[in-house]
């Protein structure tokens, strides 16, 4: 990685994955296509609470620690955490990944089943599929978007399935950042381009759009090397007809960037 410059797509984790870069040589490239918007309702969560401690839910799937840690901030600031871990330990409660997990557990949360690694819908949908879920009452929590995937493969299930919204994703409101990106892949100054999300994909080329500079900035990106963090990501570059050079296993930030540094190598 010595000597090469690596745009990050990332915003919240953004100066972690600069840190790691510099660490290798590299000149982090900072272009955040991403801004997480808080968008839960203590009203809504104050009467969903309400609802389950009277009709338990079966289930519970968890997918994101931003958005669990937002759920129990609000049911803090409600006085309501501790109905609520009531209702936890009654129901059958899915993770999707170590970072959920990892909240789940600071708040003594017992955990039934962990979706496998690459922590795709794929893997969740395994671990339900080890009993029926035809009528069951399923809580999922969702991410910045609504999981359409899970969502439909519930339904079509027989589940019955109630959403919570914590926060949603957006473009940030400084894109400048981006279009200097595309400046740079034009003038191929750019080695390596790293997604970590597919929503920073499709904000992308949202931009590039809006810009009328999408066939450029598919040429810019398929003559870089493309380090996505993993199959969900990969699909969406796939979908705009992008390349994909390094995909890490496990999809975490230290073996991405260490995946990174090899394939430089």
């Amino acid at each position: 990685m010595k000597d090469k410059t690596i745009a990050i797509l990332e915003n919240r984790a953004g100066e972690q994955l600069a840190d790691l870069v510099r660490k290798y040589g590299g000149t982090p490239f900072s272009a955040p296509a991403l801004a997480e918007i808080p968008d839960i309702d203590p009203v809504l969560i104050d009467q969903l609470v309400s609802e389950w401690d009277a009709q338990l839910p079966d289930i519970f799937i968890f997918q994101t620690g931003v958005g669990v840690k937002a759920l129990f901030i609000t049911t803090d600031a409600l006085n309501i955490t501790e109905k609520l871990l009531h209702i936890l330990a009654s129901s059958v409660v899915v993770v999707r990944g170590p970072k959920p997990t990892a909240v789940l557990r600071s708040r003594k949360v017992r955990i039934d089943f962990t979706a496998a690694e690459p922590y795709t819908t794929a893997e969740v949908l395994a671990e339900l599929d080890k009993s029926s879920i035809a009528n069951k009452r399923v809580v999922v929590q969702r991410y910045g978007d609504t999981n359409v995937e899970l969502q439909t493969a519930l339904q079509q299930r027989g589940a019955k399935v109630t959403e919570v919204a914590t926060y949603r994703w957006s473009l940030p409101e400084n894109v400048q950042p981006m279009i200097a990106m595309m400046d740079a892949l034009d003038a191929n100054t750019i080695d390596v381009v790293c997604f970590t999300s597919a929503s920073q994909v499709y904000n992308l080329f949202t931009v590039a759009e809006q810009l009328n500079r999408k066939d450029a900035l598919q040429k810019g990106l398929n003559k870089s090397l493309i380090a996505s963090i993993g199959p969900v990501c990969t699909v969406a570059l796939g979908k705009h007809d992008i390349r994909v050079d390094i995909e890490p296993n496990p999809p975490k930030l230290g073996p991405f960037i260490t995946a990174i540094n090899n394939k430089l190598a």
